[in-house]
């Protein structure tokens, strides 16, 4: 990776550190709340703040490089702040800001047991995403991605019930399984290659490797990223873990897990095979199949699940594959429409699960069922909840219509037209698992409530810890769909980022606009 080294080099391990070095401080205060939740907000704004200034840097093509040490020759534990890495840093340390807000509002409204080894976890967690964001290299990538697991397992058990202790059980066992397949291949590139650098376009360009090798590789590397990436069969963790509390199911779906999934399996696409390999061998039409079966099939599972969160979660691993759908088109704007997509449903996904939070704590509601005319009590809520549906949905001005347009504009370059019947198909599902919950809070008439037919106890809203950070993420949705560049410059990073990967392959980087 080519790399220049500035003053700036240290910026990424500050990044990562920011939250980790909080660890303590969270662990001595588990009898001072207030204390507690300051080092957690101290953390995410500079860890924002510090990816911040990496921003300008990412927009000329810099990178931000350092090695902390070397294990043997060409292999080291580096993290390179390139114009990917910032970009999926922003997302994650943006939203972890709203995302600390929102769990103190849930842990103290729904009287939450052990906050203290809560709030812990996610700090590690998310130093353990932007480690991720930052990886220069399969190793670095590797050992950061595993600690999220380790990392996130306390979280999915929180609860610490049968069912939490299953699905913690299921997650390790999937995505450890995961980290062994990427490891093997890890260490047969390296041992091919003698390196494991990323590089933009492709680092396994070399012809080290026979057909049959690539194909194998490729394999090993799509399981490694596909379980947390959600990729049907690699699927089924992701809805179990849905028993955690609502805050981790937020950082599982729109911060940190699945989104770090769909990072490494740009990572492998773009910077381990490139384009060129990918396209000769097939391996774009085999990650294409997948990832569109993925698509349809969790739509029409969603419409048949009555639980808020399982509906959300069946969401959550459709849309993960729009963006495996957009690498797997070799064309430049497609990969630019699958990094808008990988912000766009952060925001708007994160939006829904607060929604379901701040239900389930002020109205003890968790089924579908169970919310007719619930939007008339609780209105802010449902009409954040209705602005992300719409979102999804690919319904302009919001910004998933902007995701969707370039990748729809990515199919027709890439002539395959059949990519964006998939996306019009699955806007309509969207439609058909969304609509209908925003139609039952609004336009339904409550259930009978002790002999009163037709009328909600006057509940209200949630706490204002939870339904601010909903109507911000919310507002946001809105903002980036009109204005994608304002007030973070998402769009030009993406473009910037496909530009790079695609600038070895002159017939393939015409079709940049």
């Amino acid at each position: 990776m080519n790399a220049a080294i500035t003053t700036q080099s240290v910026l990424p391990w500050l990044a990562v550190a920011a939250s980790l070095a909080v660890v303590p401080a969270i662990l001595l205060c588990d009898k001072r709340p207030n204390f507690r939740e300051f080092w957690t907000f101290a953390a995410a704004f500079l860890k924002f703040g510090i990816v911040l200034s990496l921003v300008p840097g990412a927009l000329r093509g810099e990178t931000v490089e350092w090695t902390l040490f070397s294990l043997v020759p060409g292999v080291s534990f580096t993290l390179s702040a390139d114009p990917l890495g910032v970009f999926f840093a922003l997302v994650a340390s943006g939203l972890w800001i709203v995302t600390s807000v929102y769990s103190i509002g849930y842990m103290r409204g729904h009287a939450e047991k052990k906050q203290t080894r809560f709030f812990a976890s996610f700090a590690v967690s998310l130093g353990s995403t932007i480690g991720i964001a930052f990886a220069g290299n399969l190793l670095t990538f590797l050992v950061f991605y595993e600690l999220l697991t380790l990392a996130t397992y306390p979280l999915v058990i929180h609860k610490e019930s049968k069912e939490a202790i299953r699905s913690g059980r299921m997650y390790l066992a999937y995505a450890l399984t995961a980290g062994l397949c990427f490891l093997s291949a890890t260490v047969w590139i390296y041992f091919r290659t003698g390196s494991i650098e990323f590089e933009a376009g492709g680092m396994l360009v070399d012809g080290s490797f026979s057909g049959g090798e690539l194909k194998a590789l490729f394999l090993l590397l799509m399981i490694g990223v596909g379980v947390k990436s959600g990729i049907m069969p690699l699927h089924s963790w992701l809805p179990a873990a849905m028993v955690a509390p609502t805050p981790v199911s937020a950082l599982l779906h729109a911060v940190a897990v699945v989104k770090s999934g769909v990072f490494g399996l740009i990572r492998v696409t773009g910077f381990v095979f490139g384009p060129d390999l990918m396209r000769e061998y097939g391996l774009d039409i085999a990650l294409a199949c997948f990832a569109a079966a993925t698509v349809l099939f969790a739509s029409v599972i969603a419409m048949r699940q009555d639980n808020l969160k399982r509906r959300l979660a069946y969401s959550t691993v459709g849309h993960l594959s729009y963006i495996a759908i957009g690498t797997a088109l070799i064309a430049p704007s497609a990969l630019q429409g699958g990094l808008m997509h990988l912000s766009a449903h952060a925001l708007m996904k994160i939006t829904l699960f607060f929604c379901a939070g701040a239900i389930y704590v002020h109205a003890h509601k968790t089924e579908i069922s169970q919310l007719d005319g619930l939007g008339r009590t609780m209105p802010w809520t449902f009409g954040a909840f209705a602005v992300a549906s719409l979102g999804l949905a690919g319904i302009p001005p919001l910004s998933g219509f902007l995701s969707k347009w370039w990748l729809a504009v990515g199919s027709v370059e890439a002539g395959r037209e059949w990519a964006l019947g998939i996306f019009l198909l699955s806007g309509l599902l969207n439609a058909g698992y969304f609509f209908p919950i925003v139609i039952r809070a609004f336009f339904r008439p409550p259930p009978p409530e002790n002999g009163n037919e037709g009328h909600h106890s006057p509940l209200g809203e949630a706490s204002p810890w939870m339904v601010v950070p909903l109507c911000l993420t919310a507002l946001l949705a809105v903002i980036f769909g009109v204005f994608p560049d304002y007030p973070l410059p998402f769009f030009d990073l993406a473009y910037n980022i496909a530009r790079d990967v695609f600038a070895g392959s002159e017939s393939l980087m015409s079709t940049l606009p």
